[in-house]
């Protein structure tokens, strides 16, 4: 289904060829879009202005407080604040709706978009209203992805943002480019989500496209609906791709009419001879029914394959929350006469909550009623919400037994629909990683989320519970897809009579409104001249995410004070770090593997800062992304390779000294001395690749003290 290929491919007659010395690496779209963007005047060190940035309910407040306390007067860009992950305002009282006032204000005194509650969730409310070819977009969600509609989209940590609006840069190598080649066309029954998962476990562990972009090529992009594209576009995210772009065309053009904005089509498409640095092809009608079982996305399966070996694969998912939590229910016991059998299903967000997914879990539910299995749907803006209306999906799910909701990230990181303790959930939504089902396994509640096409969804809803993959039950007809969905049209008078529209228009005089739980951030130290580091937390599975550096869920309320939030850190990973921290003081480190899969959370990083973190040892990061909220927050991202077989513990020391000159100097390589059980041992930690600007954050403390 998916062949990988290492090493440069050229793309010659529409085919990707092994390259022959022929080609440009200038001739991608990818390259032509960073290219126009670039400040830098060098092809190998980029320095990126965007043209437009978002941020949710969860992250702009520290957005906004952080460039305020480093003079920000007006946003330079258009800044779309939209209101989609705490929007239900159900923890911490009054707190989250305060949160929503601060950025009503904020859009008004700096000159930026507000997005009420329930009107959109941040991607699809950026597709509708900001992407177009040739774009770039930043915003502070790891999602962000729009690259089918020509736009080169990238999702950082907070600090990134607050560049952009203090007029700076966001500077990276110029990156790899790889091809995502595809042909044929999706059978009946298979959805984005199946093709996305497919994709996600093909190079994820690998990392075969660690930090690179994704460009999607190739005589099967025209066999795609745009909510096709935009449905695998968006979890490219959990290949650890750095963005992604895709060839456009008259679908493209058609949907760019549709939402009123016809100008913003271009046909982008790669030069003849464009180089790639590596490749991956797919065949679309290859592509079978997929489930991700718990606790990634990669960790899919066709769903055939799953349902002949169930049992065996799911004591190998309670062995791995075993392992996470300490204790695990015995899944096995969802098992009935070797079928199994399911508690709820969620299609909802910006993967799941496309019309077109929308559309086909109403066709395959026709005629059908739920009875005791709970499905809820949530459409991903209020315009596709009243469309579905007028079309008559709304109705014909209702009257199946679906849950319609308003649109809400919420069930994409436990905060919405929350099983029951011991309950399986599948979801079209873009992650399921532990605790993101809203799990509290320290009170002994366990639940676990599997990802699925909401087609499968569907076909399992109508069959009782009983998992069920969506080709099952939509017969051999080769336009199944095309009859279940109506031609998919725009209304934009839930945003005209909701959306605060204020971009270019500050208003100074505004006053911020700040309630009871937004608070600044506390001061942060310079980098010493020497320092001692102290492990407080050692994590030695193979990827540590965001997640269990900051948990999500009830936690997520908080994030607008950082002594609060902090409290949370590492919570359900390593409920002892927080008091290390506490008895440390300043000077502790947590060292892990490869930490900062996931989310694009600032806090992941801030609150070990707050906490008196001021490094973290790594055998390599994740993602682009959680390096580079390290070193905003004034942190060292050190490197150890060492890391391969030694395994320091909670406790150890790492003296380090002059790391103040090393770190001004540019070196990459740090002289320490590692004290393991009271043996002291010289080593060296290292540094690589860190900019100017980055070393002059890390000397001032932080992203705020730099003038």
């Amino acid at each position: 289904m998916v062949t990988l290929t290492s090493g440069a491919r050229r793309l010659r007659g529409g085919a990707l060829v092994p390259a022959d010395g022929g080609g440009s690496r200038d001739g991608t779209m990818a390259w032509k879009i960073l290219a126009a963007h670039n400040q830098s005047g060098d092809s190998e060190q980029l320095r990126i202005r965007f043209d437009a940035m978002a941020s949710h309910d969860i992250t702009y407040v520290g957005v906004i407080q952080t460039a305020r306390a480093s003079g920000m007067t007006s946003f330079p860009l258009p800044y779309a604040l939209t209101n989609c992950h705490n929007s239900l305002s159900a923890v911490g009282g009054t707190i989250n709706e305060d949160d929503h006032l601060f950025g009503l204000s904020a859009a008004k005194k700096y000159g930026g978009e507000f997005v009420p509650p329930h009107q959109a969730v941040i991607h699809q409310y950026m597709r509708e209203r900001r992407a177009g070819c040739g774009r770039m977009i930043l915003c502070s969600d790891s999602h962000t992805r729009y690259g089918p509609y020509g736009t080169l989209a990238v999702g950082e940590g907070g600090p990134e943002l607050v560049k952009q609006l203090l007029g700076k840069t966001w500077d990276i190598p110029r990156p790899e480019v790889v091809a995502v080649y595809l042909t044929g066309a999706p059978r009946p029954g298979v959805g984005p989500q199946d093709v996305a998962l497919t994709l996600i476990k093909a190079t994820f562990s690998s990392g075969f496209v660690k930090n690179k972009i994704l460009e999607f090529i190739g005589p099967g992009v025209a066999s795609l609906s745009m909510d096709f594209r935009n449905g695998v576009d968006v979890m490219t995210t959990e290949t650890t791709c750095l963005s992604s772009i895709w060839a456009t065309d008259g679908t493209v053009r058609d949907a760019l009419t549709v939402l009123g904005r016809p100008d913003d089509y271009i046909k982008l498409a790669p030069d003849e001879g464009a180089l790639y640095d590596g490749a991956a092809e797919i065949d679309l009608s290859r592509i079978e029914p997929m489930i991700a079982l718990p606790f990634h996305p990669a960790n899919a399966y066709p769903i055939r394959e799953f349902c002949q070996n169930a049992e065996a694969l799911l004591r190998e998912v309670s062995k791995n929350a075993k392992e996470q939590w300490g204790f695990a229910p015995d899944l096995t016991n969802k098992l009935i006469n070797g079928a199994f059998f399911v508690d709820q299903g969620v299609v909802a967000g910006c993967a799941g909550g496309l019309s077109e997914n929308i559309q086909a879990v109403r066709e395959i539910l026709h005629g059908k009623r739920l009875g005791d299995f709970s499905l809820s749907v949530y459409p991903a803006s209020q315009p596709m919400l009243l469309e579905l209306t007028r079309d008559g999906t709304v109705a014909g799910l209702i009257e199946s037994g679906v849950t319609v909701r308003t649109a809400f990230c919420g069930p994409c990181f436990g905060a919405g629909d929350v099983p029951g303790s011991g309950g399986f959930s599948i979801r079209h939504v873009t992650r399921n990683f532990i605790n993101r089902e809203g799990s509290r396994p320290g009170d002994g509640q366990t639940a676990f989320v599997a990802l699925m096409d909401a087609r499968s969804i569907a076909a399992t809803a109508a069959n009782g519970g009983r998992l069920t993959a969506a080709d099952a039950v939509c017969g051999g007809e080769s336009d199944w897809i095309e009859a279940a969905c109506v031609r998919p049209q725009f209304d934009d008078a839930p945003y005209k009579a909701r959306v605060y529209h204020g971009v270019g228009s500050p208003k100074p005089d505004t006053e911020l409104v700040r309630g009871p739980n937004i608070a600044d951030w506390p001061e942060m130290a310079p980098l010493p001249d020497d320092l001692t580091l102290t492990v407080a937390s050692a994590l030695y599975d193979a990827v540590t995410t965001t997640d269990e550096l900051i948990p999500s869920g009830e936690t997520s309320s908080y994030r607008s004070n950082p002594l609060k939030l902090a409290s949370f850190t590492l919570s359900r990973r390593d409920p002892g770090y927080i008091g290390r921290c506490q008895e440390l003081g300043y000077g502790s480190a947590v060292v892990a593997l490869r930490p900062g899969d996931g989310s694009a959370r600032e806090q992941a990083a801030s609150c070990q800062r707050v906490l008196g973190g001021i490094a973290n040892i790594a055998l390599e990061y994740a993602t682009k992304r959680y390096r580079s909220n390290l070193i905003n927050w004034g942190m060292l991202p050190f490197e150890w390779p060492e890391l391969e077989t030694e395994r320091p513990e909670v406790g150890d020391t790492f003296a380090v000294t002059g790391v103040r000159a090393a770190v001004e100097s540019g070196a990459e390589r740090v002289e320490a001395v590692w004290t393991h059980k009271g043996t002291p041992r010289e080593t060296a930690l290292l540094l690589p690749g860190l900019t100017p600007d980055e070393r002059k954050t890390i000397l001032a403390g932080c992203l705020m003290n730099v003038r």
